[in-house]
């Protein structure tokens, strides 16, 4: 399958109602655990790449060790790749774009929390701007890579709570006119606030699940079409890692 085909591939997995669930990996063991375990498109996620370095998440890795990263998973399993690409580290969008199609992925998940100067948050327009470039950058080669445009403001409590949801809609309905395919308001979202989200927003919505105690068909009712993990499944592999190991230590 090429590139090409995979971006297309992903892109049109993402139905609301019968969301595409991305498990949340960060290396070539964890990527064919879950291709293994009949998945057929994954997600990286910034979280748990660093943690299996030993680096903190927040861009405590490089874009090139990311990319040393993705270049193994893409090597190890054969299905669409999406990569978490934190706020971009810095880097130039054509950098960005041009860097994850040469490592073999064909997806990518922005996020308006700029780290690289203090962890402050992107303006709105300021934050479609960047989607924007990366979606020019993207319509510069033969790859549609698909963008997944974030917004922290549920998870850093920005702003008053009462109209949280008002201005993640509007930020992110900005991000979907300059060129996003997905819409990422991340956090665990009453079923109400999430109801809204997928009925305002004029794309698919990514919502994160927990792999224990979530469901896709509960995530489906409310409207969803994409599920990722964040850095959960490895956490919960972890606690579970820690169970098998106690006997023994």
């Amino acid at each position: 399958m090429t590139l090409a085909t995979k971006a297309t591939t992903l892109l049109e997995l993402h139905v609301p109602g019968n969301p595409v669930i991305l498990p949340t990996v960060w290396d070539a063991w964890s990527a064919n655990l879950a291709v293994s375990a009949g998945f057929t498109a994954l997600t990286v996620g910034s979280h748990p790449v660093s943690d299996s370095i030993g680096k903190p998440d927040n861009e405590g890795i490089t874009f090139d060790e990311l990319l040393t990263r993705i270049r193994q998973i893409t090597a190890a399993v054969d299905v669409p790749i999406s990569v978490d690409i934190e706020s971009g580290y810095g880097e130039d969008p054509k950098r960005l774009i041009e860097g994850l199609i040469d490592a073999g992925a064909v997806g990518l998940n922005i996020e308006d929390t700029v780290h690289s100067e203090g962890g402050r948050l992107r303006e709105a327009q300021e934050h479609a701007d960047f989607v924007g470039a990366l979606r020019a950058a993207s319509d510069a080669t033969d790859v549609h890579v698909v963008i997944n445009a974030r917004t922290d403001l549920f998870v850093k409590q920005i702003g008053d709570e009462n109209d949280r949801v008002d201005r993640a809609i509007a930020r992110l309905k900005l991000a979907a006119a300059a060129g996003a395919d997905v819409l990422y308001p991340v956090g665990f979202h009453s079923d109400d606030d999430q109801k809204r989200l997928t009925a305002e927003l004029p794309l698919p919505v990514n919502a994160i699940g927990h792999p224990v105690n979530n469901s896709k068909s509960a995530l489906a009712q409310l409207g969803v079409g994409r599920v990722s993990f964040g850095p959960i499944f490895q956490m919960v592999l972890a606690e579970r890692a820690k169970d098998v190991l106690a006997d023994w230590a």
